[in-house]
């Protein structure tokens, strides 16, 4: 399997063009599937599920063009039987795992048994991942939240750290938390957004002290390309790699 992360979806030509490189051929004769799984646990998720899915939100991903666009939600999986799905997920060219919260979208990815097979599909498939949809790929990740995460959100590995944003009015506590491991590295999206002010510099740099792997910090202009192992930076915009 080969993997597009980025920041905010496809938001400028190298990006888009890698993309298209990993598929291998057009968009038009490529099928999707959109997973909006992560954006439920925010106020209003439901109605940014749908401007995701449309096409209507901010980060540029189901809008791109695909010959065919299925959703699968993660949530419904263990209810039904496998080969309900499972095919599905094996014949798409693409799965577009949407943003929100990556404890939760991890959790679901393992309770979904979607974690366990995507290291099963064939080489050309490609996993696209948006902000959350690309942290929960590591193997470790971690992400802000203003309260303590519940004890089903996901499988955490700690939450002891509490800090200010440079706004100096909301608390944050950092969570370490276990994801699908399809990579060997991790990911901190946002980087320096007037949005998402604790993904400073360096903020990143305090949490990629905490991930035993190497993290790349990555704005919005920039994606990780993932194929057969090599990995390549996609940018129009500015990264950072910390190592451990």
């Amino acid at each position: 399997m080969r993997l597009l992360l980025t920041s905010a979806g496809i938001k400028n030509a190298s990006i888009h063009d890698a993309l298209v490189d990993l598929l291998g051929k057009p968009i038009a004769e490529s099928n999707a599937l959109f997973i909006p799984t992560a954006i439920y646990p925010f106020p209003g998720g439901p109605y940014m599920a749908s401007r995701a899915i449309s096409g209507k939100a901010p980060s540029p991903m189901s809008e791109l063009g695909w010959k065919s666009l299925g959703i699968l939600e993660l949530s419904v999986l263990p209810s039904i039987e496998e080969a309900a799905w499972v095919p599905t997920v094996r014949d798409a060219d693409a799965l577009l795992v949407w943003g929100g919260d990556p404890l939760f979208l991890a959790n679901w990815m393992q309770r979904s048994g979607l974690a366990d097979l995507l290291p099963t599909l064939r080489s050309e498939a490609v996993y696209v991942g948006v902000s959350a949809g690309s942290i929960a790929a590591a193997a470790t990740f971690v992400e802000t939240y203003t309260e303590p995460p519940r004890g089903n959100d996901g499988p955490l590995k700690s939450e002891d750290i509490v800090f200010a944003t440079p706004q100096g009015n909301v608390d944050r506590i950092l969570v370490t938390g276990q994801g699908a491991g399809l990579v060997d590295f991790a990911m901190i999206p946002h980087l320096d957004h007037e949005y998402h002010p604790d993904a400073s510099l360096a903020n990143a740099e305090k949490w990629a002290a905490r991930i035993p792997a190497p993290t790349y910090a990555i704005d919005d202009q920039t994606a990780i390309k993932v194929t057969d192992g090599i990995v390549d930076v996609v940018s129009e915009g500015h990264w950072k790699l910390f190592t451990p």
